[in-house]
């Protein structure tokens, strides 16, 4: 390719300094803004909802003439994030260092064992010119043990070698943004789902995955969900997908992309030789992949209009992160039912533990799920010591409501239609269009889709679950011909851990206290987030002695608490029994029942 051949403004990306975690990326304007060209970076990636200052990490930046002796220009700072070049006619380069060590899927990580980054944390954004095509150079690392690193990335190559390092084109600025790229050595796994060719790059595992096993619950999954949205055709819009998997000791979590996402798991989460391995566990990691292969549809084409486009500069507010991540949460488990990949026992106690956990939450009698969504930016993402007194979680509360909405349209249809339907006419509306979704966009939705009629039931649901705090009636909804809802019978122990209220941690050999749920018996004790429980009752108190301690208590008792604050002793003599128990409920085969 030759380098008139590429677009005007021009990105490269060297991993320049492995072992101190610092790439260096070069900026080329070929038309900066004559007036005097600005530049941005961005507060967030989309998808995260945190602004997250990306800008910090840039150790130095510059900025030269693009011709002649590469003549240093000045670059004034405007903010943390803004920078301003001075009125110029030629063409110019950035050059900045950006120190990487962030192993989130959110951000950039780089050591000699592998290389990540999504470009919002490396990339300029040249302001004015977002919607002009770019190009993207990687280069490989020059330390001689990264001559077997290959480039994983579902950006569209335009000169590459055999191992993916080269040129790659983006069709504009949020287009690459939108392509997180890893480098390293990988375990791959390929299969096709309905046609469309799909690949999961994992980092990190000793041993050799079970890529047989992986490809056929993958593609099950995947298959299920193109077919969801596309009955009739059984298309995917996409011409291929790749799932990014870093595998590590600890971790969790993943970030949906357009044709791709990045997963962060456990390596015990997948299955490899000869490595023992939770069924459970690895569920989860199916759930994960589920959930985020779903957003390729659901947040990534289909998208509330007030992201359309995506401003990274500030927070960007909507009150349907109930319906974008709750929705996504509830089909994540439905899927691999649906796949076949568990059973419907085994479904029906996932939906439990997500009703049961947010029974146990006191936010959900404060936070409605519409302001949950609103405030995510300050309360779910900045999570505190208080934050379960006071935030309900729109993943799992918005999985009840879609669950409970789910249930409603079975019903006023006689099981002619169902939130299936719905989400299909999302797609042909929102999605096939890129037509953002309004903040009251889902009303007319549902009346194309059941009429008026159900409106009442539409308008009741918003009123007392989506903007009021009322619990989602799931005991009341739920077809009982199918499936018994019973209330989940309870041991003294998880009594006990119930009426306690009370979340902690290690620390040293004590049992530090890190949150205090509203009306429980750690509250009444005093006991604040921080706190050193000392002895119940007289009994010395660790986090391997809880169980033993509480479970020798008799439920209708008073209790002697023993705790440490500033290193201050403290004393409370409290009542077992003046606490109200919280509703657990067990959701069970008709059949089993």
């Amino acid at each position: 390719m030759n380098i008139a051949d590429l677009p005007a403004i021009q990105y490269t990306v060297w991993p320049a300094d492995l072992h101190g975690h610092r790439f260096r990326v070069k900026l080329h304007i070929a038309n900066p803004d004559p007036s005097g060209q600005v530049l941005q970076m961005p507060t967030w990636i989309p998808g995260s909802y945190l602004i997250r200052d990306f800008s910090k990490h840039i150790e130095s930046i510059e900025a030269v003439s693009a011709i002649g002796a590469k003549k240093k220009i000045a670059l004034e700072r405007i903010d943390n994030d803004h920078w301003r070049l001075p009125p110029v006619n030629d063409p110019i380069e950035i050059l900045t260092t950006v120190y990487a060590f962030d192993s989130s899927v959110r951000a950039a990580y780089l050591d000699s064992e592998r290389a990540f980054f999504n470009a919002t944390s490396l990339c300029l954004a040249v302001k004015g010119q977002e919607h002009l095509p770019c190009s993207l150079a990687i280069t490989a690392p020059e330390a001689a043990f990264a001559d077997h690193w290959t480039v994983q990335t579902t950006l569209r190559a335009a000169k590459t070698d055999g191992r993916g390092f080269g040129f790659y084109l983006a069709r504009n600025y949020d287009d690459l943004l939108d392509h997180p790229v890893a480098m390293g050595e990988f375990q791959l796994v390929h299969w096709k789902s309905n046609g469309t060719a799909h690949r999961m790059a994992i980092q990190g595992c000793n041993h050799i995955v079970d890529s047989k096993r992986l490809a056929n619950d993958l593609h099950a999954i995947c298959s299920s969900t193109i077919e969801l949205f596309e009955p009739k055709t059984k298309r995917a819009p996409f011409g291929e997908y790749l799932f990014l998997v870093n595998a590590v000791l600890n971790g969790y979590g993943g970030l949906e992309h357009r044709n791709s996402t990045a997963l962060l798991c456990r390596r015990d989460q997948i299955p490899q030789e000869n490595i023992l391995f939770e069924e459970s566990s690895y569920r989860e990691f199916l759930g994960l992949c589920s959930h985020e292969y779903f957003h390729a549809w659901l947040v990534k084409r289909i998208q509330p209009k007030v992201f359309q486009p995506y401003d990274l500069a500030k927070r960007n507010h909507t009150r349907l992160l109930w319906v974008f991540e709750g929705f996504t949460s509830y089909y994540d488990d439905l899927q691999l039912l649906r796949s076949k990949r568990i059973d419907l026992k085994t479904y029906l106690r996932l939906v439990s533990d997500n009703w049961n956990g947010i029974l146990r939450g006191p936010g959900r009698q404060k936070q409605s799920l519409a302001d949950s969504s609103f405030d995510a930016w300050t309360k779910y993402y900045q999570a505190d010591e208080n934050t379960p007194n006071s935030v309900v979680s729109y993943y799992g509360k918005g999985a009840l409501l879609a669950l409970g909405l789910d249930l409603q349209i079975r019903a006023f249809s006689k099981n002619k239609q169902s939130l299936d339907d719905l989400m299909r006419l999302i797609w042909q509306k929102h999605g096939i269009t890129l037509e953002g979704i309004t903040e009251n966009g889902l009303d007319n939705l549902l009346l194309e889709l059941l009429g008026d009629g159900f409106s009442k039931t539409w308008n009741d649901i918003k009123v007392r679950y989506v903007f009021g705090v009322e619990d989602i009636p799931i005991q009341k909804w739920i077809d009982s011909n199918l499936v018994a809802v019973k209330l989940k019978p309870q041991t003294t122990l998880e009594k006990l851990k119930l009426k306690f209220g009370m979340r902690h941690t290690d620390a040293n050999g004590w049992l530090k206290v890190t949150h205090v749920l509203d009306g429980g018996i750690a509250q009444a004790a005093g006991l604040s987030a921080g706190d050193l429980l000392a002895s119940v009752d007289g009994q010395r108190i660790t986090s391997a002695r809880w169980d033993r301690v509480l479970g020798s208590l008799a439920e209708n008792s008073n209790a002697r608490m023993t705790f440490y604050r500033d290193d201050l002793e403290h004393e409370r003599m409290v009542s077992l029994q003046s606490v109200p128990v919280p509703a657990q409920y067990e959701l069970i085969p008709k059949k089993d029942a």
